[in-house]
């Protein structure tokens, strides 16, 4: 398959599925699933409801979808666009919309921590590595221009300097050492595209040199035949994606929640690259997965993994130390003089 034929798919679902949904439509609502995420799950969650629509509990409605930048969703959904079921990409996000009194206090208060889909940030390059990118050290080399997306806007953006911070904090670094690494990276930041696909198709036109990204947005690219190669650095951290049903949801949105969650779900979501969450029940079977560096062992395990709420105080830390208004990263892009 050509690039240029290969991008065509991969921007397909986000283009398509991305059109608003009209908020208080009540005629869109009725007999159908209305699912609301951030861009990343689309091909795969396209397919997982595929899949419920052929059990006896998937019988009957249709599937509305909105997809786009996890913050900007979160931001629609809580203004009144429809939404039977948020895929967030991290906790915040969903947070406001339980703030809105549309989804449950107890939306993780469950053996899976209100997660459906995990990933952990890799490296991803052109074909070949030709610049020897083996490591985050390597991105603030003055011959390395970065592609992430605006964290301001873009859950994978927050997980992506998550990543580059522990590299620093898990590694004996100091907070001066953190901060100095990311004044660096920032530098060499050549674009911070709204969300993560779109810091993915800006990568695929021909910008920069490294995209950070998650590692199933990797095996996706090269799944759909795109021109490149991506690293596990020693150093990662696993990136929480979260899923709630709102609170007047149909039955059928819980139904396709649970099935979403069970291990038929969790196997096509492994199939697109996605790390699986178990739930306490049966163990997730994980077979070859096509794209990855090595098919038949798909996830590698990351020396180094480091975990919001262990390595970084949880959310509400996270977003007081690096994005709030007055967080390291937010002050370091402004001083930067870009967005």
């Amino acid at each position: 398959m050509s690039t240029a034929a290969s991008r065509a798919i991969f921007l397909a679902a986000p283009a398509v599925l991305g059109a608003a949904l009209l908020p208080g439509c009540a005629e869109e609502h009725d007999g159908q699933v209305t699912l609301v995420g951030f861009a990343a799950p689309a091909e795969a969650n396209e397919e997982v409801f595929n899949s419920f629509t052929e059990t006896a509990a998937g019988q009957g409605p249709q599937k509305a979808e909105s997809y786009g930048a996890s913050g900007d969703q979160s931001r629609s959904v809580a203004n009144g666009l429809p939404a039977d079921l948020v895929h967030l990409s991290i906790s915040p996000d969903l947070e406001r919309l339980v703030e809105a009194g549309l989804v449950a206090e107890d939306w993780d208060d469950n053996a899976w921590g209100g997660q459906l889909t995990t990933s952990v940030v890799v490296l991803v390059v052109r074909e070949g590595n030709p610049l020897g990118i083996t490591g985050w050290e390597d991105l603030i080399r003055e011959d390395v221009s970065i592609v992430t997306p605006n964290p301001g806007s873009s859950g994978a953006a927050r997980w992506n300097i998550l990543g580059a911070l522990a590299s620093q904090l898990k590694n004996g670094g100091t907070p001066a050492d953190a901060q100095a690494y990311m004044e660096q990276f920032i530098d060499n930041v050549a674009v911070f595209p709204g969300s993560g696909r779109d810091a993915t198709m800006a990568f695929l036109d021909g910008t920069g040199d490294v995209l950070v990204s998650y590692e199933n947005e990797a095996i996706l690219g090269v799944q759909q035949g795109e021109e490149l190669d991506y690293i596990v650095p020693r150093t990662s951290v696993l990136i929480e994606n979260v899923a709630a049903v709102t609170e007047d949801a149909p039955a059928q949105a819980r139904q396709f929640h649970d099935f979403a969650l069970s291990p038929a779900g969790q196997t096509i979501y492994v199939s697109f690259g996605f790390r699986p969450v178990e739930q306490g029940g049966a163990p997730i079977e994980i077979d070859a997965v096509r794209g990855a560096n090595d098919p038949a062992e798909p996830f590698p395990e990351v020396e180094q993994l480091a975990t919001v709420d262990e390595d970084f105080g949880g959310w509400d830390q996270v977003m007081a130390d690096y994005f709030d208004e007055d967080g390291l990263i937010t002050r370091l892009i402004e001083d930067s003089g870009r967005s």
